[in-house]
């Protein structure tokens, strides 16, 4: 019984990965297709505005969480909330791994 536990938590453990596999080349292009440049920087290190925050370096995980809280409006920003409605899941993985690589 053991055996099986582990067998099948290993199982989802790897399905749950691979469910957040991010394309960083993707997440570059859409992060200047999408507008995100404007604000936060071609290298998104240098924001236009002092109050825009810093996002290269980002961990992944944390990008991922503010897009999805400014997309539902969970998190209010009228900019930013319009600028996460356009992105889908994909786009919101594969923007957040590319700050995340960054570093």
């Amino acid at each position: 019984m053991n055996k099986l536990n582990i067998m099948i938590t290993a199982g989802a453990l790897l399905m749950a990965g691979s469910a957040f596999a991010a394309d960083t080349g993707a997440g570059k292009k859409a992060f200047a297709g999408k507008g995100c440049v404007g604000c936060h920087g071609a290298d998104a290190k240098t924001s236009t505005n002092p109050l825009y925050p810093k996002l290269a370096g980002q961990s992944a995980a944390y990008a991922v969480k503010q897009l999805k809280a400014f997309k539902s409006g969970e998190r209010k920003d009228p900019t930013m909330n319009a600028m996460a409605a356009m992105l889908n899941d994909t786009e919101i993985n594969d923007i957040s791994a590319y700050l995340e690589s960054l570093k």
